[in-house]
């Protein structure tokens, strides 16, 4: 599960009490002090701004090991005889939770169990956790099928070919088995005995199966227990060995109640295979298989009746089915077309529709003047070749959601012209887009390709061309100063927040990288990215919008929660902790709103060094993870507001 940022769990604690914050600190502090060998291992401990500070008696074997790996744990370091647990801005709940531990006998929290949520997100849950794992292996084999295609055009005798024979087969061989990866994935999303479902799924490719049903073809009956099977090959299907798999949970689990341990082992497979696969034959694969047929037949009849219809919404509206996750529901309608007919024309103006955000992105591409938004677009548009459209809609087109309204009435539009032109795709692809285009060549319908060809065109070039007339919308990375001059203006900072976000020097100072930092901590970038600064002024100025999201009782480092999530942590000085106090005057407090540039804290630099402590200040964005980059300033000096670091989101 994705951990949850410092603001996330500020917000949770907020509203609901602080339950869920204070139980999470709470196992994590009672896991801690086990690691470390309890109570009776423990002399001394404290905290800093990001680490709990344990002294031991003994070190514990493999306790480093153990603490590092820890949910809510960066990394542990041992140094100087201390036992330093890197945490982040949540240590001093840590610490807190810890505090309360010693002396007293561990308490483990219990965990509530999650909701399980509607029908529809249980379904689109489901085709989700089936398809994605190896819905790559399907594009693969369709860029195949692909690739054969193009080589039959140019090469007119290669069809005949041994060579095209095993290239043939290969391609099409995943198509062939696909209850059993469906079975695998399914086995493992409904918590099933993988080996049995893959058993049972087996037996409805196997080659003795289809020669029955070859033979139930010709008009001969062929019965089981007495009961006729009907004519269902099994061979690129979805349906049924999905509900098999659902089915089998249920008599898996039946089977396991109630069936002695002893022999559990041999009559738990022995059963499910015997009962299963009948009642797959009989029951669930010729319903499964006629619900998937009838969705398909109803889309196909659309596209006979009202092709332009059909294209327009595909067109228009399949991204936005992407959006919300529903777009794997579809995915046993296509590939029903493609058993049945061997072709499909959802995939065709899927394509166009994929293609539009590809155009957008590179709309936006041409049209900004800001680098960093045109690294990210140009990255975007390269996956978008591919088929992958989640880079452009999500760090490009939607964020700005000018691009995604024009891409979504370009693809209709394309999808819509490309309609009169019948086009289909005659070989299955994974991620439809630019590279799968060929796939919608044939020679038995030749106005195929060129409906598909110049609906792609459309999706390209229609919003290239709209961006630059009417912009993507506002361009958030302008900054605006006030009257005095050199004050950003916060309205500015709030809208870049949407797709980028820059942070303003808190300091005077030489830049120093990282890297060169004498603490490993921050040299290895482990409690997240940013810069140091080797401050020529005492007084420290907040170089984000946002709240006091953290202040140490030793006044030496503030974290800096922004409105878009950046969690910014300014550490003054190495190891300055250990001064307590001394040297360092608080402006803010905890919680306390701040504007870029005011002041937060003051310093006695001449003071720290005396006592024999480096001053340089490390500036951290301790869940850098989250973002897409973070790009610091190649300055080798600093002034208090000058720009520093852009973070750009994912």
């Amino acid at each position: 599960m994705k951990r949850l940022s410092f603001l996330g769990l500020k917000l949770i604690r907020s509203n609901l009490g602080g339950l869920v914050m204070s139980e999470k600190d709470k196992r994590l502090a009672n896991e801690i002090l086990e690691a470390v060998g309890g109570e009776e291992n423990i002399v001394n401990y404290t905290h800093c701004a990001t680490r709990l500070r344990i002294v031991l008696k003994r070190s514990v074997p493999d306790a480093k090991k153990k603490v590092s790996a820890l949910d809510g744990v960066v990394t542990v370091v041992e140094n100087n005889g201390q036992f330093q647990v890197v945490i982040g801005n949540a240590v001093a709940r840590v610490y807190k939770e810890f505090e309360g531990l010693v002396g007293e006998e561990n308490q483990k929290p219990t965990e509530d169990e999650g909701e399980k949520g509607t029908i529809i997100n249980r379904i689109i849950a489901t085709m989700s956790a089936v398809f994605a794992p190896f819905i790559y292996v399907l594009a693969a084999a369709g860029i195949l099928q692909g690739i054969l295609i193009v080589a039959k055009i140019f090469f007119t005798t290669f069809e005949n070919t041994g060579t095209y024979e095993v290239f043939n087969f290969i391609s099409w061989a995943p198509f062939t088995f696909l209850p059993i990866f469906i079975a695998i994935t399914a086995a493992k999303h409904f918590k099933v005995n993988t080996y049995i479902a893959v058993a049972c799924c087996a037996a409805l490719v196997s080659p003795d199966l289809t020669n029955i049903v070859e033979k139930i073809g010709s008009g001969k009956p062929f019965t089981f227990i007495g009961i006729p099977l009907s004519e269902t090959s099994y061979t690129s299907s979805v349906l049924p060995p999905l509900l098999l798999v659902w089915v089998l949970s249920y008599v898996e689990k039946y089977l396991n109640k109630y069936i002695h341990e002893v022999i559990r082992p041999l009559f738990v497979p022995f059963f499910s295979i015997v009962i299963m696969v009948p009642l797959t034959l009989l029951i669930i694969g010729p319903l499964a298989s006629g619900a998937a047929h009838g969705i398909a037949y109803g889309f196909n009849w659309l596209v006979a009746v009202a092709p332009w219809l059909a294209g327009l919404l595909i067109g228009a509206f399949w991204q936005v089915f992407v959006i919300f996750g529903v777009h794997w529901g579809i995915t046993p309608m296509v590939l029903a077309n493609f058993e049945q007919y061997k072709s499909d024309a959802f995939q065709a103006f899927q394509t166009i529709a994929v293609i539009s955000q590809f155009g957008a992105v590179i709309g936006v591409f041409f049209k900004t003047r800001n680098k960093e938004l045109k690294k990210v677009s140009l990255s975007a548009g390269i996956t978008g070749i591919f088929g992958i459209t989640e880079p452009s809609m999500y760090g490009v087109n939607l964020r700005f959601k000018k691009p995604f309204i024009i891409a979504c009435i370009s693809g209709g539009v394309g999808a819509l012209i490309a309609s009169f032109f019948k086009p289909k795709y005659y070989a299955y692809a994974g991620l439809p887009g630019p590279i799968t285009i060929v796939n919608g060549y044939s020679p038995d319908n030749p106005t195929s390709i060129w409906g598909i060809l110049i609906g792609s065109i459309i999706a390209i070039i229609l919003p290239i061309i709209l961006i630059q007339l009417f912009g993507y919308g506002e361009d958030t990375t302008e900054q605006v100063e006030d009257e005095e001059g050199n004050k950003v203006n916060q309205d500015t900072i709030i809208s870049n927040d949407h797709l980028e976000s820059d942070i303003y020097s808190p300091l005077n100072g030489s830049i120093v990288p990282l890297s060169r930092v004498n603490d490993p901590i921050f040299a290895e970038e482990m409690m997240g990215k940013g810069l140091a600064i080797q401050p020529e002024s005492d007084e420290v100025r907040a170089p984000i919008a946002g709240t006091v999201s953290m202040v140490t009782v030793s006044k030496h480092a503030i974290g800096i929660t922004s409105s878009g999530g950046i969690e910014l942590l300014i550490h003054v000085g190495l190891d300055t902790v250990k001064l307590n106090g001394k040297g360092f005057e608080l402006l803010v407090s905890e919680n306390e709103k701040v504007d870029v540039g005011q002041p937060i804290l003051k310093f006695d630099a001449n003071y720290i060094k005396e006592q024999g402590y480096d001053i340089i200040t490390p500036i951290l964005i301790t869940n850098s993870s989250e973002f897409e980059e973070i790009i610091v300033t190649d300055s080798q000096n600093i002034k208090v507001k000058d720009k520093m670091i852009t973070v750009i989101k994912k």
